[in-house]
């Protein structure tokens, strides 16, 4: 089972983690303002690669694709992962 990617906005912030459901543990997480989504993305990917993490599984946890949460998958895209 692959490891999912978990979003979370608030009015603030948006947050994304690496979350090992087998486990129960998350693996990497990355927390920027609301503007910085895509940086997020980029961050989270960086961070997941570096323990070896290459593909996973996108949760959007309800959101719709797009603005933020698009941004947060194309930035981690960009950062080398595969979904």
């Amino acid at each position: 089972m692959r490891p999912r990617i978990s979003v979370f906005r608030s009015n603030k912030y948006i947050y994304a983690q690496v979350i090992n459901d087998e486990k129960g543990q998350t693996l990497a997480s990355a927390k920027a303002d609301g503007t910085e989504a895509f940086s997020v993305g980029e961050a989270l990917a960086k961070k997941a690669k570096a323990k070896k993490i290459t593909k996973v599984v996108f949760d959007k946890g309800g959101y719709k694709y797009h603005g933020q949460v698009k941004a947060v998958a194309e930035g981690a895209r960009k950062g080398g992962l595969e979904f």
